[in-house]
Order: structure tokens, then sequence, then C-alpha cells
């Protein structure tokens, strides 16, 4: 049963006169959780007389202002808007691997490999296995040994895939926190370093250098980035072969992907980035998953594409920490987190107060574990850009007032636009998220405040 507060903005908003305009407002901001508030004008002038052509205000919009979508791509924060961050995310990525959207279709045929490249062991940590159909014990040890702090480093549960002490350790006092934070902050560098020994690799694997294998092949990648229930990152990739312009040119008949996966394991081993400041060095984990991408197989382009897009709108709330920051003066220990997570997030403001990891950032990035990179990325020539699709997108959404005559159809070489907008809130009272959710067919929300 809704809130008694709910149920009255409910009742309030359904006998507003101006209900049908605000229900517009909402469809075309897709059921977004927590909209922006603009308050302003928008004026349409002949640039060769100064005739004023069109004038849109917000003041008759309801409550004197429009909304506008917030475009998060966290599902946490906004599902509506992090469902469109994902569906973007998964046809850049489909057409890196089967073409369109600018990409030509011929680019199917080049060899192609899905990789994942996983953090190190930083301690024993409760775990979910499976094989052949069948739960193993998470950390079963007939001779365990006993840690220094007294715990036997042993657990014969059979854990569900959904127990919350997943990801947490054996023994908390013996899990290196700060390696694991640490490994976080430097991953995007050790992400970096690993796609140049990949083009070193696979260049001599071809009797070729790097400025000679730039003649004849380029290698494009698309990634995205993971948290571990024990709250440190890997990397999922797509890895692409293509000729020397990009996917709009074959590799030539020698490359193949058996030698792209040799120079792929090459790279992951060898590849390490160091914390010079406390001496640390850092490499991948040891366990890399290299796999052929096929359009019929069991890891075909649609699954990538799914799969990669599934974990771009995901950040660290999966370990139990927040999907906001921390300030230096919060309270850690009343944070509703997990006390892992509390822990992880303890490390990252004791060393961020180390002078020399000031680069690192870490109480910046506190919340996110130390990670402080782009959850997805990809190379320049991979396929089109998440600006492309949003630009597509928003010339659709134009044309329709345009075409019903809401909005007059101007020469832009003529018309001179003048816009002036400030900012007046953001968000949706916990009645009208009710409203939203039943407008546009998305999911309840579980909480709610007033807007801002």
């Amino acid at each position: 049963m809704p809130h008694p507060h709910a149920i009255a903005g409910i009742i309030s908003r359904l006998h507003d006169p101006n209900y049908d305009r605000w229900a517009g407002q909402i469809k075309r901001t897709g059921g977004c959780r927590q909209p922006i508030h603009l308050r302003g004008k928008v004026e349409h002038y002949d640039r060769a007389t100064g005739q004023l052509l069109h004038r849109y205000c917000t003041n008759r919009e309801p409550d004197g202002v429009l909304r506008v979508s917030c475009k998060t791509r966290r599902a946490s924060r906004c599902p509506a808007c992090a469902e469109v961050y994902r569906a973007d995310t998964y046809q850049l990525v489909r057409a890196g691997l089967v073409g369109g959207k600018g990409v030509p279709e011929t680019v199917s045929a080049h060899p192609c490999l899905f990789v994942t490249l996983t953090a190190p062991s930083f301690g024993a940590v409760h775990v979910w296995r499976e094989k052949n159909g069948k739960v193993l014990p998470c950390h079963a040890r007939r001779d365990a040994a006993t840690c220094r702090h007294g715990q036997v480093m042993s657990c014969t549960e059979r854990h569900s895939a959904d127990d919350p002490r997943l990801g947490e350790p054996l023994c908390p006092d013996c899990y290196d926190y700060d390696g694991s934070v640490l490994f976080n902050a430097i991953s995007p560098e050790l992400w970096r370093r690993f796609t140049l020994a990949l083009r070193r690799r696979f260049a001599r694997l071809n009797g070729l250098t790097v400025k000679a294998l730039r003649e004849h092949v380029s290698i494009a990648f698309a990634k995205v980035a993971e948290y571990q229930r024990r709250g440190v990152v890997h990397f999922h990739a797509v890895i692409r072969l293509d000729g020397p312009d990009g996917p709009s040119s074959p590799p030539p008949a020698w490359v193949t992907a058996d030698a792209l996966a040799q120079a792929v394991q090459h790279a992951a081993a060898v590849v390490t980035a160091e914390v010079k400041p406390l001496s640390r060095a850092f490499r991948w984990g040891t366990q890399l998953d290299v796999r052929r991408i096929t359009m019929d197989g069991d890891l075909t382009d649609q699954a990538v594409a799914a799969y990669i897009a599934k974990y771009a709108t995901k950040a660290a709330e999966c370990v139990g920490t927040l999907d906001r920051r921390i300030q230096p003066l919060d309270n850690l220990d009343a944070l509703p987190v997990r006390e892992h997570a509390r822990r992880l997030i303890a490390a990252c403001m004791r060393l961020g107060e180390h002078p020399d990891l000031a680069d690192l950032r870490l109480v910046h990035w506190a919340h996110m574990l130390g990670f402080r990179g782009h959850f997805s990325t990809k190379s320049r020539r991979y396929s089109t850009t998440l600006g492309a699709l949003r630009a597509a997108r928003e010339e659709h959404m134009r044309a329709e007032p345009v075409t019903t005559g809401r909005l007059p159809l101007f020469d832009e070489d003529t018309v001179l636009v003048v816009a002036h907008w400030e900012y007046a809130g953001r968000g949706l009272s916990l009645g009208e998220q009710i409203l939203a959710a039943a407008i546009t067919g998305a999911r309840l929300p579980y909480a709610g405040g007033d807007a801002q």
C-alpha cells in the first residue's frame, strides 16, 4: 500500500488542470525517476529582418518548468535512463561485430575475440561455484590452515547464488584491502599497457615492427568494467582485427584469430603497473578467458553485446557500497553499507591522505572503491559513438513536433536561435514516481522523496 503522502501526491497531480501536459513531459523523458527541471525560453529570429518567428517559454508548463531526462547510466539511480544507456551500448558494441550504424556489414568476417581480464587474489573470499549443474562447496579444505587471527581458512558451505556473504573474506583481518583499492585505481593504466603490449606481441608474431603492422592491420576494441562481489574490477573486451583503414577494410589473409589469441595471452601475462610511492606492482589475475565470437555458435554477436551492455549500467552497488560520493567528514561507521565495503572505503580514505598518492584521487573515488576509469570505452574506429546515437535519437524526436506543426521547420542558415535556461531543481515526489511508472509501464519505485 503506498504511503499516505504518496496517495495525496497522486490525487493532487491527477486533479491538476495541466495533468495532460505533465503526463506528456513524463512520456518524453521515458519515465525518468529524477528528471532535471529547467526554467527558461527559446526564441527563433529571422537573421535578415530580426522578426520573431517562434517563441517557446516554460511559463505555461506544469509548475512553470520543463522536465528533461537525467541521462544517468546508473540503474540504481534511474532505471529508465539507464535502460536507454544500456540499449545504446548494445547497439554500439553489436555494430562493431555485424555492421550497421555507419559500419559496413563486411566487418562480421573480421577475426574477433571476447576477452575477460580478471584481478589477482587479495585473500580468500566466499564464492559460489557450480560444476555440471551441481553447486560445489565454497572453500573445502581437509587440512585447512588457521590464520594468525585464529580463523580456519575453510568453508564447506554450498552458498546460494544470492547469499549476501559472497565476496566477503574468510578472514577480514587477513584480507589485503589496500591492495584491492590500489588495483582498482591502477587498472585503467594496466589496461592501457595491455593494449600496447598486445600490439607489440601481435606484430612480433607476424615478423613485423609495430610501425609496419599499422600498414597492414589495425586492432580495435570495446570494453566494459565489471565489479566482482569482492570489490575489485575486471574487464570484458571485444577485440577485433581490421585492415589499415579500420572496419571498412578487411585484414590480410595471413591475419588469424589464433595469432590474436596468442598475443592476448602473452600481453595479459607480462604487463604490470606500479604504484611507485608504495613500491607495489600489480598485474592481471591468472584467470584469463579468451573466446572467439561467432555468428551462430555459443558466443554470438547478440550475446556478447548484451553481456557488455548489461554491465555498462552498473557500478559498485553489488559490493554493498553507495552510488554517491563519500565526503571526508562523513561518519564511515554510520554509512548504510556492508562491513566489507566499509573496510574498502576506509582503505581509500586512509591511503588517500598519503601525499604521494594524490594523483590516484582515492578519497574522491572512495564510493567506487578506488576505481576512477570510464566503465565503457572503445578505440576510435571500433564502431559508432554514443554521441552519434544520441544525436540521431534527438533528431528523430525533434521531427515529431515539426511534422505535427507544434514546431515550425526553419532553415538553420537563416534563423537565429536565442535560448536562456536556468536550473530549477530535479526529481519527482513519490506519488509522481508512481504515476510516472503507470504512464510508462516502468517498475514502481521502492522509495522516493520530494523533488529538490
